[in-house]
């Protein structure tokens, strides 16, 4: 019996996939599209991405999105796994295979022991207790991509950086879930850019200790000299009320909204941000960067 938790073994492809060999390696370089070496990049990047992730941010339709990544996975590019549900079934979700880390060592111009991958590494998050927490946060930054192709303006996720790259940048001070940037067209011609921070909520840390994430990104603003704001990103309106009640005066921009569902108009793009210390009404993200004083870049681009 599967035990909760579990993420499923995964189910044969049409047909057996071929051992990882050098031709293989080689017939990949041959087959893959750039979007093909940006879904492997991005997969490595962010550790597991869904298939209506990977939709969202790269292709016109599910169906497209669909065909293309069982390629890549029956090329040994990409490998997939279903976490374990009480009912029905969730999306794959999708990991860097082990051609896949080839190619992506060989763009790098390294060996592929240099880029630290090995498929049970890899996979690792298909086990981990953070894997809720890690899709929540992709699943944010699918959702602004998906708005930017659907608005097609200009509007742009032009930054998006992950856990670990923001924990080697500044994890003496603050650790943040994403680092990211956004762009979109403003009504005076120009374009709106904001960097800011996110703190993905799950409900599962008490509120004391969240807030308590606000000292670090005070000490990194003062040590730089760059003043970023954070966005918390909460899993219910009671969730976010209780939060509010205890953001007083912090030392650095915040501001609060509710998951959206992946339907909702502009979803974290959208009127949804309510700063601290503002009754309302909700601001768009791009307005976020007057809610507290100039917003600049909270590193290199």
């Amino acid at each position: 019996m599967t035990r909760p938790n579990a993420p499923r073994r995964l189910l044969p492809s049409r047909h057996q996939r071929p051992r990882v060999s050098q031709t293989l390696v080689a017939d990949l370089a041959e087959r893959l599209t750039p979007r093909d070496a940006e879904i492997l990049d991005a997969v490595w990047e962010h550790r597991v991405l869904t298939t209506d992730q990977l939709a969202a941010i790269f292709f016109p339709s599910i169906h497209r999105a669909r065909h293309r990544l069982l390629a890549l996975h029956e090329l040994r590019a990409l490998d997939r796994f279903r976490p374990w549900a009480p009912t029905g079934s969730r999306p794959w979700h999708w990991i860097l295979g082990t051609t896949g880390a080839h190619h992506l060592a060989a763009q790098r111009g390294i060996a592929p022991a240099e880029l630290r991958y090995r498929p049970d590494s890899a996979g690792a998050i298909a086990f981990s207790s953070r894997l809720t927490h890690q899709i929540g946060v992709n699943e944010f930054f699918a959702q602004l991509h998906a708005t930017a192709r659907r608005r097609d303006d200009g509007s742009a996720v032009a930054e998006w950086w992950p856990e670990r790259r923001c924990a080697a940048l500044w994890g003496d001070l603050a650790r943040p879930d994403a680092f990211g940037r956004w762009t979109e067209p403003a009504s005076n011609g120009h374009a709106d850019t904001i960097d800011f921070f996110l703190e993905h909520d799950t409900g599962t840390e008490p509120l004391s200790r969240v807030l308590a994430k606000l000292d670090g990104y005070a000490a990194l603003a003062e040590a730089t000299g760059i003043t970023t704001p954070v966005l918390f990103w909460l899993p219910n309106s009671t969730r976010e009320a209780n939060l509010r009640k205890l953001l007083t005066a912090p030392d650095v921009p915040v501001a609060t909204a509710v998951h959206t569902p992946a339907t909702a108009a502009d979803g974290p793009a959208g009127p949804v941000w309510l700063p601290a210390g503002s009754t309302g009404p909700r601001r768009r993200l791009s307005a976020l960067r007057d809610a507290g004083g100039p917003i600049m870049s909270a590193g290199p681009a």
